[in-house]
């Protein structure tokens, strides 16, 4: 065990925090009640759809893992099964839904788009948790109201908004917010002020810093960085017109900015060198919503743009210095109609209609070496309708989008692809509270975005004019049931059981080439030529099938002051060719290993929570092309406890130790290998505290 070294910061915060906590503690031992907790949660939404409730699954993360803690999105995303985040840094955290990372998910923020690939080293989702109201997860694609480009199916994030932290009655809030980590010396410090001034309009800012320094790992190396500092900005502003007709608006920034590794998902070293670079996201978006007491119109509408960047300065030195760009401006329209199927065709039920139309353009653009400017665009426009039947104890849920896709010059020479899927879902209940499931839904994406740096005039990625498109289904069956009484009058337990399997037809993949790596002629795109490493960085290919099967189970008890959560999960991907594992830019393929979560929950007071959390995740062995090499597995443990005193009403402490003994290990959804200078590990040891006054 390696010695926790402490600086001033925290001594002083984690003695405040600790004051409050055991103190108050121990005087409110005696209390009669224990009601369960109402702290300020994000949800985690798994298989979300509006059609069938039998695959949602709501998981309260402050129950397990306080929110108010998170600094990376593995602190919340993880316990999701069949989900799990790489890269240990703020600029290369990357989400993998089923072993595929967010180049094949739908990815949004407030509803628009985070469309568009920067770098291959660095992450794609770019994102503070403390900004956060609300994570839900698509795992797998189960209805054509995803869309286009969710191949292993969506993320959506939301943002806080005034009314959730409005008290009944009240006008104006605010919240305040601080957080210390002693592994990387992170301070965060954050300020929300909310109100409604009227009875129609509510408004909020929100402003936090997160400052730290190189965090270290297991065996005190420091891993990733030498100091960041990020920044995040939200504004939101809402109106009720009439009682039907709401409108708002938002504004949200995230920059990321310090002295990180030129690949982000490798250690630094001689080879990558740490130099300054600053990630930053934009988001703006309108929304409507109109909802008049007819049923048969409830119109939700969005329009959005959104735009990250990476901006690098290597002090001249040519080869690093870039402004990368991806812009994705698009906008939404969702009616739902609720009809009484009687009046169709006299079969009794209730048929609820979901149209859709939505259109997105992506655009990116790349400054390199000081000048060398280069831009390429992508286009889609869906339109697609859903009936959710429900007659009695079963369901039927029928399904059928239409997608037109122009994609990129640099990548497919622009080429339009038409495409109509279909989706078919069902469910049963067999016994009360009890139901079998099932469905199936095809698959479509266009070819994307090349990586922005390498859309250089067509010089540095080939440009594949017999692309195919990304086709193929996933398949889905399993049963839930919750049952209740077991223990005690009120308790209840929700069992769910899953088989899923996803085809994807022609995947496409980056292939890279240069430095030592085989020479690639930018002519035919094959590797093995005789033509210079540099001639041709990359090629976009798809010359294979890909079938990923798995299983994810999950258990949640709750008890009045108790809660307990177990879940495992497994995917295994296989070419029908080549025998290999899907491949992965972040180096580990898609093989994420066998995971198994415990979470546990235990409120002895009403102003007390205690929580425990491990992860246990068995070795694997990825067997991607060139890559055999058996990852370990690791076994990492939490536990917080957070109070809320009487005496200071909108108080609340938080007192964590997070990964408690020191595990040295990297997860396999980040760039992991058996030779340490080539894995990005995770942090060891870290003391987190935190206050925060809401009033």
């Amino acid at each position: 065990m390696r010695e926790v070294k402490l600086s001033s910061q925290l001594t002083v915060l984690s003695i405040g925090v600790a004051a409050v906590l055991w103190t108050q503690a121990a005087s409110a031992a005696t209390a009669a009640d224990m009601p369960n907790t109402t702290l300020q949660t994000i949800t985690v939404t798994a298989n979300s759809s509006v059609r069938d409730a039998v695959q949602e699954d709501s998981v309260y993360i402050d129950d397990y893992t306080p929110a108010a803690q998170a600094s990376h999105l593995s602190d919340f995303l993880d316990v999701v099964p069949g989900v799990s985040v790489g890269g240990t840094s703020s600029v290369n955290q990357r989400i993998r839904v089923r072993g595929l990372d967010d180049t094949n998910l739908k990815v949004t923020i407030d509803g628009a788009r985070q469309e568009g690939a920067l770098f291959y080293h660095m992450g794609d989702v770019t994102i503070d948790p403390d900004l956060l109201k609300q994570a839900e997860v698509s795992v797998g694609n189960n209805s054509v109201t995803l869309g286009n480009d969710a191949i292993g199916g969506a993320v959506a994030f939301e943002t806080v908004d005034a009314a959730d932290l409005l008290k009944p009655g009240q006008k104006v809030g605010a919240k305040l917010h601080t957080g210390y980590a002693s592994n990387n010396d992170e301070l965060l410090t954050s300020a929300t002020v909310y109100g409604a001034p009227t009875e129609n309009i509510d408004l909020l800012a929100y402003y936090g810093k997160r400052n730290a320094d190189a965090g270290e790992d297991g065996k005190g190396r420091k891993i990733q960085t030498e100091d960041s500092e990020g920044e995040n900005i939200l504004l939101k502003a809402g109106a009720y017109v009439g009682s039907d007709h709401h409108v708002g608006a938002s504004f949200s920034r995230t920059e990321n900015k310090g002295k990180f590794p030129l690949r982000p998902d490798f250690p630094a070293g001689g080879w990558n060198p740490i130099i300054p670079q600053e990630v930053k996201r934009d988001t703006y978006a309108l929304d409507y919503t109109y909802s008049p007491a007819n049923q048969l119109v409830n119109v939700d509408a969005n329009v959005y743009q959104t735009s990250t960047q990476i901006l690098r300065n290597s002090d001249g030195e040519p080869g690093f210095e870039f402004d990368a760009e991806v812009q994705t401006t698009g906008a939404k329209v969702q009616n739902t109609s609720i009809i009484d199927s009687s009046i169709i065709n006299g079969v009794p039920g209730v048929h609820k209609f979901i149209a859709g139309v939505e259109h997105y353009k992506k655009e990116s653009e790349m400054t390199r070496d000081f000048g060398n400017a280069s831009t390429d665009e992508a286009t889609n426009t869906s339109v697609y309708l859903e009936d959710q039947w429900q007659m009695g104890k079963l369901s039927l849920t029928p399904g059928v989008r239409y997608d037109r896709y122009e994609s990129p010059e640099y990548v497919s020479a622009g080429k339009t692809y038409d495409n109509v899927v279909g989706a078919l879902a069902a469910s049963y209940e067999i016994a009360p509270r009890t139901q079998l499931f099932a469905s199936y839904t095809q698959l479509f994406n266009g070819p994307d975005l090349s990586q922005a740096i390498f859309n250089s005039d067509g010089v540095d990625t080939y440009v594949n004019n017999d692309l195919k498109a990304e086709e193929g289904d996933n398949a889905e069956v399993g049963i839930a049931t919750t049952l209740r009484g077991l223990t005690m009058a009120d308790d209840s337990l929700k069992l769910s059981a899953k088989y899923f399997e996803t085809n994807i037809e022609n995947y496409i993949e980056f292939v890279r080439a240069g430095g030592s790596r085989t020479g690639m002629n930018c002519t035919t795109g094959q590797l093995g030529t005789s033509a210079a490493p540099e001639a041709c960085q990359g090629v976009i290919n798809n010359d294979e099938d890909f079938k990923i099967k798995g299983v994810e189970l999950s258990a949640d008890y709750r008890a009045d002051n108790f809660n307990m959560g177990l879940s495992y999960a497994r995917a295994r991907s296989k070419g029908e060719d080549t025998g290999y594992n899907i491949s992965s830019v972040s180096g580990s393929g898609s093989e994420s290993g066998d995971k198994y979560m415990v979470n546990l929950g235990y409120a002895p007071t009403n102003t007390t929570e205690l929580g425990w959390r491990s992860t246990y995740v068995a070795d694997v062995t990825p067997n991607t092309a060139g890559d055999d090499n058996e990852k370990p597995g690791y076994d990492v443990h939490d536990i917080f406890m957070t109070y809320t005193p009487t005496q200071i009403e909108g108080l609340k402490a938080t007192l964590g130790v997070y990964n408690i003994f020191d595990e040295t290990y990297a997860s396999h959804a980040s760039r992991n290998s058996i030779d340490d200078a080539y894995t990005d590990f995770e942090m060891g040891r870290n003391i987190k505290t935190s206050l925060t006054y809401q009033f």
